[in-house]
C-alpha cells in the first residue's frame, strides 16, 4: 500500500445500460487497481456483475444504468454493483448444468471473492464482492 494511503480509499463510476459498458467498467477497474495483486480478479467480477446487471435488470433497458463502487483499503477490495432493478429478477447463486451456455456468473464471482453479499435497495440490487489481500499478523481469518 502507498505511503500515503493509510485510510480506505473509494471510486464510483456510473455507466450507462449499454454492452460496450463493461468494457469501459473493466479498464476503470484495471487502471485504478494498476499493479496491485488482486486487479485480474476484481475486472472479472466487475465484468460478470455489470453484464449480469444489463442482462437481467431493467440496467439493459432505454435510459438504463448501473453504479460500481471501488473500495481500497490495506487488506482488502470490495466491489459493489448496483442495478437498476426490475420485478423478476433477484441476484441469484446458480449451479448450472455443464452443457448451459449462461448461468455461471455469480458461482464465478463467489469462487474469486472471500465473501459475497446481495442486498435489496428498494429498487434493484447491489452484489458486493470482498476480496481480502493480506491477512493482518494474528488476525483469526
Amino acid at each position: 500500500m502507498h505511503e500515503y494511503m493509510s485510510e480506505i480509499r473509494v471510486w464510483g463510476l456510473t455507466c450507462p445500460g449499454f454492452r460496450e459498458e463493461v468494457s469501459r467498467a473493466r479498464r476503470w477497474t484495471r487502471d485504478i487497481l494498476n499493479g496491485h495483486p488482486s486487479t485480474e480478479d476484481v475486472a472479472v467480477i466487475v465484468t460478470e456483475l455489470s453484464a449480469n446487471a444489463i442482462r437481467h435488470t431493467a440496467s439493459g433497458e432505454k435510459n438504463g444504468a448501473f453504479h460500481i463502487t471501488l473500495a481500497l483499503a490495506e487488506h482488502a477490495v470490495l466491489v459493489s454493483v448496483a442495478d437498476a432493478g426490475s420485478s423478476s429478477t433477484v441476484p441469484k447463486v446458480t449451479c448450472a448444468d455443464d452443457m448451459a451456455v449462461s448461468g455461471r456468473g455469480l458461482d464465478m464471482v463467489t469462487t474469486l471473492a472471500d465473501r459475497v453479499a446481495i442486498h435489496s435497495t428498494g429498487h434493484g440490487h447491489t452484489v458486493t464482492a470482498e476480496l481480502r489481500t493480506q491477512q493482518p499478523e494474528g488476525h483469526p481469518w
